[in-house]
Protein backbone atom coordinates (compact mmCIF):
# COMPACT_ATOMS: atom_id res chain seq x y z
CA UNK A 1 0.00 0.00 0.00
CA UNK A 2 1.21 3.79 -0.73
CA UNK A 3 0.35 6.92 1.45
CA UNK A 4 -1.50 10.12 0.47
CA UNK A 5 0.55 13.04 1.33
CA UNK A 6 0.57 16.99 0.91
CA UNK A 7 2.82 19.13 1.54
CA UNK A 8 3.23 22.98 0.76
CA UNK A 9 2.82 26.45 1.49
CA UNK A 10 -0.03 28.86 0.85
CA UNK A 11 -1.02 32.92 1.69
CA UNK A 12 -2.36 31.55 5.22
CA UNK A 13 1.75 29.84 6.43
CA UNK A 14 4.09 32.20 4.96
CA UNK A 15 4.60 35.67 3.54
CA UNK A 16 5.00 36.33 -0.36
CA UNK A 17 8.43 36.82 -0.28
CA UNK A 18 8.78 33.43 0.63
CA UNK A 19 5.88 31.95 -1.78
CA UNK A 20 7.63 33.87 -4.29
CA UNK A 21 10.94 31.86 -4.04
CA UNK A 22 9.10 28.20 -4.40
CA UNK A 23 6.62 29.65 -7.18
CA UNK A 24 6.72 27.40 -10.29
CA UNK A 25 6.23 29.35 -13.67
CA UNK A 26 3.69 27.59 -15.99
CA UNK A 27 6.70 26.65 -18.34
CA UNK A 28 8.95 25.16 -15.87
CA UNK A 29 5.95 22.69 -14.38
CA UNK A 30 6.34 19.71 -16.86
CA UNK A 31 10.20 19.47 -16.06
CA UNK A 32 9.69 19.79 -11.99
CA UNK A 33 6.65 17.19 -12.23
CA UNK A 34 9.01 15.06 -13.83
CA UNK A 35 11.65 15.55 -11.42
CA UNK A 36 9.44 15.37 -8.07
CA UNK A 37 8.40 11.74 -9.24
CA UNK A 38 11.83 10.72 -9.74
CA UNK A 39 12.09 11.07 -5.80
CA UNK A 40 13.15 8.25 -4.03
CA UNK A 41 9.90 6.63 -2.52
CA UNK A 42 7.19 8.73 -4.68
CA UNK A 43 4.99 6.65 -6.79
CA UNK A 44 2.76 9.51 -7.93
CA UNK A 45 2.96 13.42 -7.50
CA UNK A 46 0.92 16.42 -8.39
CA UNK A 47 2.03 20.12 -8.14
CA UNK A 48 -0.30 22.77 -7.62
CA UNK A 49 1.30 26.07 -8.11
CA UNK A 50 -0.70 29.77 -7.77
CA UNK A 51 0.01 33.18 -6.80
CA UNK A 52 -1.02 32.47 -2.86
CA UNK A 53 -0.34 28.59 -2.97
CA UNK A 54 2.37 25.90 -3.88
CA UNK A 55 1.53 22.35 -2.96
CA UNK A 56 3.21 19.00 -3.91
CA UNK A 57 0.68 16.17 -3.65
CA UNK A 58 2.21 12.25 -3.35
CA UNK A 59 1.20 8.64 -3.14
CA UNK A 60 4.60 7.95 -1.27
CA UNK A 61 5.62 4.14 -0.49
CA UNK A 62 4.69 3.35 2.74
CA UNK A 63 8.79 3.33 3.82
CA UNK A 64 9.21 6.36 2.38
CA UNK A 65 10.93 9.68 3.86
CA UNK A 66 8.49 12.83 2.74
CA UNK A 67 11.44 15.24 4.55
CA UNK A 68 14.13 13.57 2.18
CA UNK A 69 12.01 13.44 -1.05
CA UNK A 70 10.96 17.31 -0.85
CA UNK A 71 14.47 18.12 0.37
CA UNK A 72 16.28 16.60 -2.46
CA UNK A 73 13.22 18.62 -4.84
CA UNK A 74 13.63 21.71 -3.74
CA UNK A 75 17.26 21.94 -3.69
CA UNK A 76 16.99 20.88 -7.22
CA UNK A 77 13.78 23.60 -8.39
CA UNK A 78 14.77 26.08 -6.37
CA UNK A 79 18.01 25.78 -4.41
CA UNK A 80 16.68 26.15 -1.27
CA UNK A 81 16.75 23.62 1.19
CA UNK A 82 13.96 22.55 3.47
CA UNK A 83 15.42 23.27 6.25
CA UNK A 84 15.24 27.25 4.98
CA UNK A 85 11.50 27.12 4.55
CA UNK A 86 10.75 24.40 7.07
CA UNK A 87 8.97 26.71 9.48
CA UNK A 88 6.30 28.04 6.47
CA UNK A 89 5.87 24.63 4.85
CA UNK A 90 2.72 22.40 6.14
CA UNK A 91 3.46 18.61 5.62
CA UNK A 92 -0.08 16.36 5.93
CA UNK A 93 -0.45 12.84 5.30
CA UNK A 94 -3.56 10.61 5.40
CA UNK A 95 -7.22 11.86 6.61
CA UNK A 96 -5.42 15.15 7.16
CA UNK A 97 -4.39 15.51 4.15
CA UNK A 98 -7.50 14.20 2.04
CA UNK A 99 -9.42 16.83 4.02
CA UNK A 100 -6.97 19.73 2.83
CA UNK A 101 -7.57 18.98 -0.91
CA UNK A 102 -11.17 18.84 -0.36
CA UNK A 103 -11.08 22.36 1.23
CA UNK A 104 -8.53 23.57 -1.04
CA UNK A 105 -10.85 22.01 -4.32
CA UNK A 106 -14.05 23.59 -2.57
CA UNK A 107 -11.75 26.88 -2.11
CA UNK A 108 -12.30 27.22 1.96
CA UNK A 109 -8.77 27.45 1.66
CA UNK A 110 -8.90 30.48 -0.54
CA UNK A 111 -7.99 34.26 0.68
CA UNK A 112 -11.43 34.95 -0.59
CA UNK A 113 -13.58 31.90 0.69
CA UNK A 114 -16.14 30.53 -2.34
CA UNK A 115 -13.82 32.01 -5.23
CA UNK A 116 -14.03 29.89 -8.09
CA UNK A 117 -10.84 30.03 -9.57
CA UNK A 118 -8.67 27.80 -7.52
CA UNK A 119 -11.08 24.61 -8.59
CA UNK A 120 -9.62 25.66 -11.95
CA UNK A 121 -6.50 25.94 -11.52
CA UNK A 122 -6.34 22.13 -9.25
CA UNK A 123 -7.87 20.60 -12.81
CA UNK A 124 -5.11 22.37 -15.38
CA UNK A 125 -2.88 20.37 -12.22
CA UNK A 126 -4.32 17.38 -13.06
CA UNK A 127 -4.30 17.34 -16.16
CA UNK A 128 -0.85 18.21 -16.73
CA UNK A 129 -0.28 15.21 -14.34
CA UNK A 130 -2.05 12.82 -16.33
CA UNK A 131 -0.07 14.45 -19.51
CA UNK A 132 3.17 14.01 -17.81
CA UNK A 133 2.13 10.17 -16.33
CA UNK A 134 2.79 11.24 -13.17
CA UNK A 135 -0.22 10.60 -11.63
CA UNK A 136 -2.46 7.24 -11.37
CA UNK A 137 -4.50 5.05 -9.45
CA UNK A 138 -4.20 6.35 -5.79
CA UNK A 139 -4.01 10.40 -7.18
CA UNK A 140 -6.47 9.91 -9.93
CA UNK A 141 -8.61 8.55 -7.07
CA UNK A 142 -8.52 11.16 -4.97
CA UNK A 143 -8.26 14.25 -6.93
CA UNK A 144 -11.45 13.52 -9.23
CA UNK A 145 -13.36 13.37 -5.90
CA UNK A 146 -11.99 16.18 -4.83
CA UNK A 147 -13.89 17.24 -7.65
CA UNK A 148 -16.99 15.78 -6.64
CA UNK A 149 -16.56 17.55 -3.49
CA UNK A 150 -16.15 20.72 -4.72
CA UNK A 151 -19.67 20.44 -6.95
CA UNK A 152 -21.29 19.27 -4.01
CA UNK A 153 -20.32 22.34 -1.98
CA UNK A 154 -21.30 24.63 -4.98
CA UNK A 155 -24.73 22.92 -5.63
CA UNK A 156 -25.75 21.99 -1.77
CA UNK A 157 -24.34 25.67 -0.31
CA UNK A 158 -24.49 29.30 -1.46
CA UNK A 159 -20.74 29.76 -0.76
CA UNK A 160 -20.33 31.29 -4.42
CA UNK A 161 -23.59 33.59 -4.47
CA UNK A 162 -22.67 36.61 -3.18
CA UNK A 163 -20.11 39.19 -3.82
CA UNK A 164 -17.13 39.60 -1.26
CA UNK A 165 -15.08 42.20 -3.21
CA UNK A 166 -16.43 46.05 -3.62
CA UNK A 167 -15.88 45.88 -7.50
CA UNK A 168 -18.15 42.66 -7.68
CA UNK A 169 -20.60 44.42 -5.36
CA UNK A 170 -21.03 46.99 -7.61
CA UNK A 171 -22.19 44.32 -10.25
CA UNK A 172 -24.73 42.69 -7.89
CA UNK A 173 -26.44 45.81 -6.95
CA UNK A 174 -26.42 46.77 -11.12
CA UNK A 175 -28.10 43.24 -11.49
CA UNK A 176 -30.60 43.91 -9.03
CA UNK A 177 -31.76 47.39 -10.57
CA UNK A 178 -31.20 46.16 -14.40
CA UNK A 179 -31.96 42.26 -14.12
CA UNK A 180 -29.93 41.59 -17.13
CA UNK A 181 -26.90 43.45 -17.95
CA UNK A 182 -26.47 42.31 -21.43
CA UNK A 183 -26.09 45.12 -24.23
CA UNK A 184 -25.83 47.70 -21.10
CA UNK A 185 -23.30 50.87 -21.93
CA UNK A 186 -21.20 51.78 -19.33
CA UNK A 187 -18.70 54.94 -18.65
CA UNK A 188 -16.19 54.82 -16.55
CA UNK A 189 -15.47 58.00 -14.81
CA UNK A 190 -11.43 58.31 -13.51
CA UNK A 191 -9.31 55.07 -14.14
CA UNK A 192 -8.54 53.23 -10.88
CA UNK A 193 -7.77 49.85 -10.52
CA UNK A 194 -11.25 49.10 -8.54
CA UNK A 195 -13.00 50.91 -11.77
CA UNK A 196 -11.04 48.80 -13.88
CA UNK A 197 -12.29 45.27 -12.11
CA UNK A 198 -15.73 46.86 -11.81
CA UNK A 199 -15.61 47.51 -15.29
CA UNK A 200 -13.95 43.69 -16.05
CA UNK A 201 -16.83 42.23 -14.11
CA UNK A 202 -19.58 44.18 -15.90
CA UNK A 203 -17.83 43.23 -19.32
CA UNK A 204 -18.24 39.47 -18.51
CA UNK A 205 -21.63 39.76 -17.50
CA UNK A 206 -22.48 41.13 -20.73
CA UNK A 207 -22.26 44.97 -21.19
CA UNK A 208 -22.17 46.24 -24.59
CA UNK A 209 -19.96 49.37 -24.84
CA UNK A 210 -17.20 50.77 -22.18
CA UNK A 211 -16.73 54.56 -22.53
CA UNK A 212 -13.68 55.76 -20.68
CA UNK A 213 -12.62 59.53 -19.66
CA UNK A 214 -9.59 60.77 -16.83
CA UNK A 215 -8.14 63.64 -16.49
CA UNK A 216 -4.40 61.70 -17.68
CA UNK A 217 -5.24 60.61 -21.24
CA UNK A 218 -2.83 57.89 -21.42
CA UNK A 219 -4.45 55.88 -18.69
CA UNK A 220 -7.46 56.47 -20.62
CA UNK A 221 -6.12 54.95 -23.83
CA UNK A 222 -4.77 52.26 -22.00
CA UNK A 223 -7.93 50.85 -19.91
CA UNK A 224 -9.73 51.50 -23.39
CA UNK A 225 -7.41 49.47 -24.82
CA UNK A 226 -8.02 46.74 -22.08
CA UNK A 227 -12.01 46.67 -22.61
CA UNK A 228 -12.11 47.57 -26.56
CA UNK A 229 -13.81 50.54 -25.34
CA UNK A 230 -14.20 54.49 -26.51
CA UNK A 231 -12.20 57.25 -25.13
CA UNK A 232 -14.17 60.51 -23.86
CA UNK A 233 -12.46 63.59 -23.66
CA UNK A 234 -12.76 64.50 -20.09
CA UNK A 235 -13.74 68.05 -20.12
CA UNK A 236 -16.99 66.96 -22.23
CA UNK A 237 -17.95 63.66 -21.07
CA UNK A 238 -21.04 65.04 -19.54
CA UNK A 239 -22.33 65.31 -23.10
CA UNK A 240 -22.03 61.39 -23.41
CA UNK A 241 -23.69 60.49 -19.81
CA UNK A 242 -27.57 60.21 -21.33
CA UNK A 243 -26.79 57.67 -23.93
CA UNK A 244 -24.92 55.64 -20.25
CA UNK A 245 -26.66 53.12 -18.25
CA UNK A 246 -24.33 52.41 -15.98
CA UNK A 247 -21.37 55.21 -14.60
CA UNK A 248 -18.46 54.01 -12.25
CA UNK A 249 -16.88 56.67 -11.33
CA UNK A 250 -13.48 56.94 -9.00
CA UNK A 251 -11.34 60.53 -9.73
CA UNK A 252 -8.94 62.53 -6.99
CA UNK A 253 -11.52 65.55 -7.82
CA UNK A 254 -11.21 67.25 -4.50
CA UNK A 255 -15.32 68.86 -5.20
CA UNK A 256 -18.03 66.47 -7.00
CA UNK A 257 -17.84 66.65 -10.52
CA UNK A 258 -21.55 65.27 -11.08
CA UNK A 259 -24.15 67.38 -9.28
CA UNK A 260 -27.42 67.25 -8.97
CA UNK A 261 -28.38 69.52 -11.02
CA UNK A 262 -26.13 68.16 -13.74
CA UNK A 263 -28.02 64.69 -13.30
CA UNK A 264 -31.61 66.53 -13.64
CA UNK A 265 -30.37 67.48 -17.24
CA UNK A 266 -28.89 63.78 -17.79
CA UNK A 267 -31.72 62.09 -17.02
CA UNK A 268 -34.12 64.50 -19.00
CA UNK A 269 -32.31 63.65 -21.95
CA UNK A 270 -32.76 59.88 -21.33
CA UNK A 271 -36.26 60.40 -20.51
CA UNK A 272 -36.02 59.07 -17.14
CA UNK A 273 -34.60 55.75 -18.40
CA UNK A 274 -32.82 54.24 -14.95
CA UNK A 275 -29.06 54.67 -14.80
CA UNK A 276 -27.13 52.98 -11.70
CA UNK A 277 -23.85 55.13 -10.47
CA UNK A 278 -21.55 53.95 -8.17
CA UNK A 279 -19.06 56.33 -6.63
CA UNK A 280 -15.98 54.93 -5.40
CA UNK A 281 -14.13 57.95 -4.82
CA UNK A 282 -13.28 59.68 -1.74
CA UNK A 283 -14.07 62.34 -0.78
CA UNK A 284 -16.96 61.55 -3.13
CA UNK A 285 -17.45 62.67 -7.25
CA UNK A 286 -21.55 62.08 -6.84
CA UNK A 287 -23.38 64.94 -5.05
CA UNK A 288 -25.23 62.92 -2.47
CA UNK A 289 -28.25 64.76 -3.71
CA UNK A 290 -28.56 63.27 -6.76
CA UNK A 291 -29.72 60.43 -5.48
CA UNK A 292 -33.39 61.67 -4.63
CA UNK A 293 -33.46 61.82 -9.11
CA UNK A 294 -36.40 59.80 -9.83
CA UNK A 295 -34.61 56.58 -11.42
CA UNK A 296 -30.66 57.49 -10.42
CA UNK A 297 -29.73 54.94 -8.12
CA UNK A 298 -26.52 56.01 -6.48
CA UNK A 299 -24.21 54.00 -4.27
CA UNK A 300 -21.08 55.00 -2.81
CA UNK A 301 -17.79 53.02 -1.35
CA UNK A 302 -19.87 52.59 2.30
CA UNK A 303 -22.98 51.29 0.30
CA UNK A 304 -20.93 48.28 -1.26
CA UNK A 305 -18.88 48.04 1.47
CA UNK A 306 -22.10 46.97 3.58
CA UNK A 307 -23.03 44.70 0.95
CA UNK A 308 -19.73 43.30 1.03
CA UNK A 309 -20.18 42.47 4.75
CA UNK A 310 -23.48 41.15 4.49
CA UNK A 311 -22.20 38.95 1.95
CA UNK A 312 -18.91 37.85 3.95
CA UNK A 313 -21.79 36.87 6.95
CA UNK A 314 -23.17 34.77 4.42
CA UNK A 315 -20.44 32.87 2.94
CA UNK A 316 -19.37 32.33 6.57
CA UNK A 317 -22.53 30.59 6.89
CA UNK A 318 -21.90 28.33 3.73
CA UNK A 319 -18.52 27.60 4.74
CA UNK A 320 -19.63 26.08 7.92
CA UNK A 321 -21.79 23.62 5.63
CA UNK A 322 -19.32 23.10 3.38
CA UNK A 323 -17.03 21.76 6.25
CA UNK A 324 -19.75 19.39 7.30
CA UNK A 325 -19.64 18.34 3.66
CA UNK A 326 -16.14 17.70 3.34
CA UNK A 327 -16.19 15.50 6.54
CA UNK A 328 -18.69 13.73 5.39
CA UNK A 329 -16.87 12.91 1.78
CA UNK A 330 -13.36 12.36 4.11
CA UNK A 331 -15.18 9.61 5.79
CA UNK A 332 -16.85 8.00 3.02
CA UNK A 333 -13.48 7.83 0.93
CA UNK A 334 -11.63 6.30 4.12
CA UNK A 335 -14.37 3.89 4.38
CA UNK A 336 -13.68 3.11 0.69
CA UNK A 337 -10.05 2.96 1.44
CA UNK A 338 -10.56 0.32 4.07
CA UNK A 339 -12.64 -1.69 2.14
CA UNK A 340 -10.06 -1.70 -0.55
CA UNK A 341 -7.15 -2.92 1.94
CA UNK A 342 -9.07 -5.88 3.06
CA UNK A 343 -10.08 -6.76 -0.51
CA UNK A 344 -6.95 -8.57 -1.46
CA UNK A 345 -7.00 -11.02 1.97
CA UNK A 346 -10.61 -12.03 1.46
CA UNK A 347 -9.50 -12.81 -2.32
CA UNK A 348 -6.96 -14.91 -1.29
CA UNK A 349 -8.81 -16.69 1.81
CA UNK A 350 -11.75 -17.57 -0.93
CA UNK A 351 -9.21 -18.63 -3.70
CA UNK A 352 -7.26 -20.28 -0.65
CA UNK A 353 -10.55 -22.10 0.36
CA UNK A 354 -11.62 -23.26 -3.23
CA UNK A 355 -8.47 -25.07 -3.33
CA UNK A 356 -8.61 -27.14 -0.69
CA UNK A 357 -12.21 -28.12 -1.71
CA UNK A 358 -11.20 -28.30 -5.21
CA UNK A 359 -8.43 -30.71 -4.09
CA UNK A 360 -10.27 -32.77 -1.15
CA UNK A 361 -13.04 -33.80 -3.85
CA UNK A 362 -10.35 -35.08 -6.12
CA UNK A 363 -8.49 -37.01 -3.65
CA UNK A 364 -11.77 -38.94 -2.90
CA UNK A 365 -12.86 -39.04 -6.50
CA UNK A 366 -12.25 -42.95 -6.94
CA UNK A 367 -13.90 -43.63 -3.85
CA UNK A 368 -16.91 -41.85 -5.02
CA UNK A 369 -17.30 -43.69 -8.24
CA UNK A 370 -19.09 -42.56 -11.22
CA UNK A 371 -21.73 -39.73 -10.61
CA UNK A 372 -24.17 -38.62 -12.63
CA UNK A 373 -24.65 -35.20 -13.54
CA UNK A 374 -27.62 -33.97 -10.88
CA UNK A 375 -24.97 -35.81 -7.99
CA UNK A 376 -22.26 -34.01 -9.73
CA UNK A 377 -23.81 -30.58 -9.50
CA UNK A 378 -25.28 -31.45 -5.69
CA UNK A 379 -21.74 -32.36 -4.39
CA UNK A 380 -20.13 -28.79 -5.83
CA UNK A 381 -23.09 -27.11 -3.80
CA UNK A 382 -22.35 -28.90 -0.84
CA UNK A 383 -18.94 -28.50 -0.82
CA UNK A 384 -19.23 -24.71 -1.68
CA UNK A 385 -21.85 -24.07 0.60
CA UNK A 386 -19.46 -25.85 3.59
CA UNK A 387 -16.85 -23.45 1.98
CA UNK A 388 -18.78 -20.06 2.07
CA UNK A 389 -20.04 -21.13 5.70
CA UNK A 390 -16.27 -21.36 6.47
CA UNK A 391 -15.39 -18.46 4.95
CA UNK A 392 -18.26 -15.90 5.97
CA UNK A 393 -17.42 -15.46 9.73
CA UNK A 394 -13.40 -13.86 8.74
CA UNK A 395 -14.72 -12.21 5.60
CA UNK A 396 -17.67 -10.27 7.48
CA UNK A 397 -15.02 -9.60 10.16
CA UNK A 398 -12.55 -8.22 7.85
CA UNK A 399 -15.03 -5.65 6.55
CA UNK A 400 -16.55 -4.76 9.66
CA UNK A 401 -12.04 -3.46 10.37
CA UNK A 402 -12.10 -2.28 7.22
CA UNK A 403 -14.72 0.01 7.20
CA UNK A 404 -14.62 0.89 10.84
CA UNK A 405 -10.79 0.82 12.01
CA UNK A 406 -7.46 -1.35 11.41
CA UNK A 407 -7.70 -4.65 9.44
CA UNK A 408 -3.75 -5.01 9.79
CA UNK A 409 -3.65 -7.16 12.63
CA UNK A 410 -6.80 -9.19 11.57
CA UNK A 411 -5.14 -9.51 7.96
CA UNK A 412 -1.83 -10.82 9.26
CA UNK A 413 -3.69 -13.52 11.81
CA UNK A 414 -5.86 -15.00 9.04
CA UNK A 415 -3.03 -14.90 6.47
CA UNK A 416 -0.57 -17.07 8.57
CA UNK A 417 -3.51 -19.28 9.58
CA UNK A 418 -4.73 -19.91 6.46
CA UNK A 419 -1.34 -20.09 4.57
CA UNK A 420 -2.26 -17.16 2.18
CA UNK A 421 -0.30 -15.42 -0.21
CA UNK A 422 -1.60 -11.75 -0.87
CA UNK A 423 -0.57 -9.61 -3.67
CA UNK A 424 -1.56 -5.52 -3.51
Amino acid sequence: MSRFAICGLSHRTAPVEVREKLALPATSLPAALTDLNLQSGVRESLILSTCNRVELAFALDDSASLDDALNSFLLKQSSIGLAAVDPYIYKLEGRDAVRHLFRVASSLDSMVVGEPQILGQLKEAYSLAKEMGTIATQLDQLVTRAFHVAKRVRSETAIGDSAVSVSYAAVELAREIFGNLAGSKVMLIGAGKMSELAARHLRNTGAKQIYVTNRTHERAVELARLFEGWIIDFASFKQTLPSVDIVITSTGAREPILTKEDMRTVMKARRNKPMFIVDIAVPRNVEPGVNEIDNVFLYDIDDLQKVVERNVLGRQTAAEHAARIIEEEVQWLEGRMREREVSPAIVALQGRLEEIRAAEIERHRNRLGALSPAQEEALEALTRGIINKVAHGAIAELRRQGAQGDPTALIETIRRTFRLETHE
